[in-house]
């Protein structure tokens, strides 16, 4: 029987877990990264952690046995899909990544694209003096040198203890979110423009729905540059995939 692994962490890998349930002729497994201290578990097996690089996957997909690869992971985890592209190649494996498709600016939207952290961080100089950071605990270190500006630092896992921060309160929830709320949040604390990443998909789309209805900018970083592999961005794309190559 084909065995399949799933690089995961998103909304996408774990509905396409759920889907391939009943397939029968099929085994999977999901893997995530770990970052996330309760993360949403997808149905089936799972494993939780790195690989090690290139070399260490490579090793894992030959020492499990896996047949096919599809990188359902984050559209800014770079480097993961990065060594899944190459590994894949190595180990002689059809490999799929299965990405959301990115936001586009509709009528009425100020959108700032810029194409990484640092540059984000220049652009907040003439955007007022209340950020919303919406970009994950991680890249928080890139704005605290700004100390004139005070962040809504919005996150799902707390940072750590020693990170350096921006200036102002940190928000912990999990989405999906209303644009009921979004509004709420952003006028409460008084926002005067967001930071974002393109992640793409529905769960945060109320976040910039809200911002264009109070006509606030938002700094939207764009995605980082992706691995020359098939790419799909829906479910029903994937499992004809799947179905070609079982």
């Amino acid at each position: 029987m084909p065995r399949l692994l799933i690089l995961g962490g998103t909304t996408e890998a774990t509905r396409l877990a759920a889907a391939l349930q009943n397939w029968s002729q099929l085994e999977v497994q999901t893997s995530l990264a770990g970052r996330t201290q309760q993360p949403v578990l997808p149905a089936g097996s799972v494993r939780v952690g790195g690989f090690g690089g290139v070399a260490g996957l490579v090793d894992y997909l030959k020492t499990e046995g896996i047949d096919l690869l599809i990188d359902a992971t984050h559209p800014f985890a770079a480097q993961i899909s990065q060594n899944a592209a190459e590994a894949a190649h190595i180990a002689g494996l059809p490999i799929l990544s299965l990405q959301r498709p990115a936001w586009t600016p509709q009528a009425g939207d100020r959108w700032i694209s810029v194409p990484d952290l640092a540059t984000a961080a220049k652009q907040l100089a003439d955007l007022g003096d209340r950020i919303f950071l919406t970009i994950g605990r991680q890249e928080l270190a890139a704005f605290a040198h700004l100390r004139d500006r005070w962040f809504l630092m919005r996150m799902i896992d707390p940072p750590a203890e020693d990170a350096p921060l921006p200036l102002g309160e940190i928000l912990l929830e999990r989405g999906p979110f209303s644009v009921e709320h979004e509004r709420s949040l952003l006028i409460r604390f008084q926002i005067d423009a967001i930071v974002s990443k393109n992640s793409g998909g529905t769960a945060i789309a109320a976040k910039l729905k809200a911002a264009r209805e109070l006509g606030l900018p938002i700094v939207m970083i764009e995605r980082p540059p992706q691995p020359q592999v098939e790419q799909v961005t829906t479910l029903a794309a994937a499992l004809q995939w799947l179905k070609l190559h079982c």
